[in-house]
């Protein structure tokens, strides 16, 4: 996978989103865990993933998937910093997502010409990054925010943009998300419960991503 050009940082995130209904939002605290893992979601039909950087070993993780599982589209979750940005390149990370946008990623994301998802909870913050350029956002923390209802309510002044709405979805909720006009996948963590990480069991993680891949509508 390509990263971006300088001058359009989002180029190639639609086909990233477009990859899988379901994208998994996963904290790794092993990085061993991490190409199994992967595996083990591509085997069920998921070919992208997002490991966030909350723990040591997620850096390693990514550089670990984005080499060892070529074809998952590896990504750097909860990028805070232009730092952190920085470190998801050098890891390998083919794209990059962050719970909100500050004017220094934005800079930072144009520079690094990596696939930026920067995440909206407002209309204000949604009109603000469309007219930076950006037409594929986050809305985070979805079910917080407004849930379903209000990211169906900004589809109608806002009818270009497009959502991976994250945060408290659920494979039972999901689907009312995915039939959203502005919604291309959502987000979840039930992909990659802790508890099978911890037991390596990577057949109920397949198949978990197997009923995550026929929530497609």
């Amino acid at each position: 996978m390509s990263h971006a050009t300088a001058n359009d940082p989002q180029r190639g995130l639609e086909a990233i989103l477009r990859r899988s209904p379901v994208m998994p939002v996963v904290v790794i605290d092993d990085a061993a865990q991490a190409v199994p893992l992967a595996r083990a979601l591509l085997a069920g039909g998921i070919r992208s993933i997002e490991i966030t950087l909350r723990t040591p070993a997620a850096l390693d993780a990514i550089r670990a998937v984005s080499s060892g599982v070529p074809e998952m589209a590896t990504g750097a979750g909860t990028v805070l910093s232009p730092a952190d940005l920085e470190a998801a390149v050098r890891a390998g990370a083919h794209f990059a997502v962050s719970p909100g946008s500050t004017p220094a990623l934005l800079a930072a994301s144009a520079a690094q010409g990596l696939p930026w998802l920067p995440g909206a909870a407002t209309a204000s913050e949604v009109m603000a990054l469309r007219e930076a350029g950006y037409r594929w956002l986050k809305f985070f923390p979805a079910a917080a925010a407004g849930g379903a209802a209000l990211l169906k309510s900004l589809h109608g002044p806002l009818p270009d943009v497009r959502f991976c709405p994250t945060g408290g979805i659920t494979v039972e909720s999901a689907p009312g998300w995915l039939v959203l006009p502005n919604v291309v996948c959502v987000g979840g963590s039930w992909l990659a419960p802790g508890d099978r990480l911890r037991a390596a069991d990577w057949g109920a993680i397949e198949a978990l991503a197997r009923q995550a891949v026929a929530l497609r509508r």
